[in-house]
């Protein structure tokens, strides 16, 4: 069951979100015991959405089918596994764009989706809690997911845990880019960096 985002104390806020200062290099949440490794990972591109490095394009308002850009890296079972990556939004013409997910692919389907609406609320799509404010367009917004398999699945933006919710076992694997939501629609541009993975 997914919990109501935490309040962020003793910070300074932007928007409701703890801005990145120049410079700030990413580390790992939850420190302690954390191996870095590099998963393979495939692009995926389909209706009108396209890759260009670290930049995931949807270039067209179609409200149906499916519009993606994306990089699906490699499936995980069992552990705990860190994503960290900083996405900026460089346009957004349309709403409700999935920005990071952990698929159930033992399940088929999504587990955790964090998507964006026009504005800059950062939600998560199964269950609709608001995760954070302020993600609008130029600013850069640091995302890291921790999943204990099995048990439990937490979300950090800019290093403040702001989602928990329970994890089922089986396979997973981790998504970025931009993907509409079935209630969403483009066009979005995306530019993602900073990305490191974790495991224990």
């Amino acid at each position: 069951m997914a919990m109501k985002p935490r309040a962020l104390t003793g910070a300074a806020l932007v928007g409701g979100l703890l801005l990145l200062a120049p410079g700030t290099a990413g580390a790992e949440v939850e420190p302690g015991g954390w191996t870095s490794h590099s998963p393979s990972f495939t692009v995926q591109e389909r209706g009108c959405g396209s890759v260009s490095g670290l930049t995931f394009t949807l270039s067209c308002s179609t409200a149906s089918g499916d519009q993606r850009a994306e990089r699906r890296y490699a499936t995980y079972t069992g552990g705990t596994r860190q994503f960290e990556g900083s996405f900026r939004i460089t346009s957004m013409g349309g709403t409700r764009i999935s920005l990071k997910q952990t698929f159930h692919e033992s399940a088929s389907g999504p587990f955790f989706m964090l998507a964006v609406e026009r504005g800059g609320r950062l939600y998560a799509v199964h269950g609709g809690d608001t995760v954070a404010s302020g993600a609008t367009v130029g600013t850069t917004v640091r995302v890291n997911t921790v999943h204990q398999v099995g048990s439990e699945h937490r979300t950090y933006i800019n290093g403040s845990l702001r989602h928990r919710t329970s994890s089922p076992g089986g396979s997973f694997y981790d998504k970025f880019g931009a993907y509409r939501t079935n209630s969403g629609n483009g066009p979005a541009t995306v530019t993602w960096s900073n990305i490191g993975f974790w495991r224990k």
